[in-house]
């Protein structure tokens, strides 16, 4: 029996199985996914928001804020890419000017260091690109972006390397309580026992609450899709820039990636759990981009896609445990500004929630340093060559757009949590994701987790179950 087990590899799920590494427990995360981060951690903007926007007193706030003052030494320890590239909410008319300097007073309340209103001079010195009708703007030197897939799966690769175990391709379809604690039943029909289970399903946390009886946990679903830019244009924008926040969420953005591409998005379509891009969609993030700034590259487009995030009905995060089921904890309804607080929301949950239930004994081999995945074109020459020399598979550059090597690739299907696709080894290499989209190294990735794996090449996936890149053999 497990002492907890998480459902849902998100972001927040896997910095939680961490947290819970650094002490003696036998914990594990199971996923109804083929791999990680394969719901809103894997298709958002990344951004690692200040704290302006949370309402004064919310969750939101209080985990935005302390997630934001952690994300830079997490990262530091995985591995992952991170930048406080700051960001701007810009004001297009008067009342949007009345709403920036709100947004001052309120992230002021919650804590956020470094505020300013700044003017149109002051505006166009820093970002040579922005719209003529942009005339001030609230600047957050806090805010910062992190590529939201790479940090989920370094969290939980790293909590496997402490002992954590994953369970992927494991949907969850019936729990069971019983006096020690839950038996979690998924659809091919494997149970985990644990004491204690904590629900980061996202968009399917409701449906989880209600296999144990409770049906307070409402959630909504929204779609955002977004246009992708080569890095060609990294240096269009140096900050994050925002329209002032609606109902409906913080808007189009157009930012930079941590990866030095740039990123326009998302939309906001409710009650839809769709990925599909659409053209009116997008249409709409081009007209909106276009109005945040000028000479917007749009010939640069490489890619583009959408991702769906969860929200609840009380419009605040849902972290606590169930009234209706000891034991059962739920992380639910974790909307922006989820990404950022999720280090945040680990530490209590572990901390506060967990450690109400049971002992906690501080774990001493715990290891919270992970090397990065996307590493090797960094280097300097003589760094390179000495890996070379004791692994020639570094040598061989697989993906050209993104100077990804073979022997990163073997790393990433061998690696907790292993690479069983190609977006699997494309998240976690980048090989392609550069301006050709994996046309010239796909077939070569194909055939290294063939040949890793021990499989035929006809059962190679895009992205799991049903995705197969070859039908049969011709010859």
């Amino acid at each position: 029996m497990f002492d907890v087990s998480i459902i849902g590899g998100g972001v927040v799920g896997g910095l939680i199985l961490r947290e819970l590494t650094k002490y003696k427990l036998n914990v594990c995360l199971v996923e109804k996914a083929g791999d990680v981060a394969m719901g809103a951690s894997k298709a958002n903007s990344g951004i690692v928001h200040a704290g302006f926007d949370a309402p004064v007193g919310s969750l939101k706030a209080k985990f935005n804020v302390a997630g934001n003052k952690m994300m830079e030494s997490v990262c530091a320890d995985l591995g992952v890419k991170f930048h406080r590239n700051g960001s701007l909410v810009v004001a297009f008319s008067e009342e949007d000017f009345k709403t920036i300097n709100d947004l001052k007073a309120r992230g002021e309340v919650n804590g956020v260091e470094g505020l300013e209103i700044i003017d149109q001079p002051r505006l166009r010195e820093i970002e040579k690109n922005i719209s003529d009708e942009a005339f001030a703007a609230l600047y957050a030197p806090t805010g910062g972006i992190v590529c939201p897939y790479e940090l989920t799966i370094a969290a939980i690769g790293n909590a496997m390397d402490n002992g954590a175990k994953l369970f992927t391709d494991f949907e969850v379809v019936d729990i069971e309580k019983h006096e020690s604690g839950y038996i979690v039943t998924s659809k091919d029909g494997q149970e985990i026992a644990s004491k204690i289970v904590i629900n980061c399903a996202g968009l399917h946390s409701g449906e989880i609450a209600k296999m144990i009886g409770d049906s307070d946990i409402k959630i909504g679903a929204r779609k955002g899709e977004y246009i992708l830019l080569d890095r060609e244009s990294g240096d269009f924008v140096q900050h994050t820039l925002f329209f002032t926040p609606t109902k409906l969420g913080k808007g189009i953005l157009v930012t930079q990636t941590v990866d030095n591409n740039i990123l326009l998005g998302p939309t906001a379509e409710e009650r839809n759990d769709s990925t599909e891009t659409s053209a009116n969609g997008l249409a709409f993030v081009i007209e909106k981009a276009k109005k945040m700034c000028k000479n917007l590259p749009l010939f640069n487009t490489i890619t583009s896609f959408a991702g769906v995030r969860a929200y609840s009905d009380k419009h605040d995060f849902i972290i606590e445990e169930s009234k209706k089921a000891k034991g059962f904890i739920h992380c639910a309804g974790i909307e922006s500004p989820g990404l950022t607080a999720s280090p945040a929301i680990a530490k209590y949950v572990v901390e506060t929630l967990v450690g109400g239930m049971l002992p906690l004994e501080e774990n001493e081999e715990f290891n919270g340093i992970r090397k990065p995945d996307y590493f090797f074109k960094h280097l300097s020459m003589e760094e390179k060559n000495e890996i070379i020399k004791k692994d020639p598979s570094y040598g061989k550059i697989v993906c050209r757009c993104e100077q990804v090597t073979e022997g990163e690739i073997l790393r990433a299907i061998h690696e907790n949590p292993p690479a069983k696709d190609i977006d699997g080894v494309k998240r976690r290499t980048r090989s392609g994701m550069g301006r050709c989209q994996g046309g010239f190294c796909q077939p070569y990735v194909a055939e290294l987790i063939a040949k890793e794996r021990g499989m035929s090449l006809t059962n190679v996936t895009k992205n799991g179950k049903g995705s197969n890149l070859l039908t049969g053999v011709t010859k």
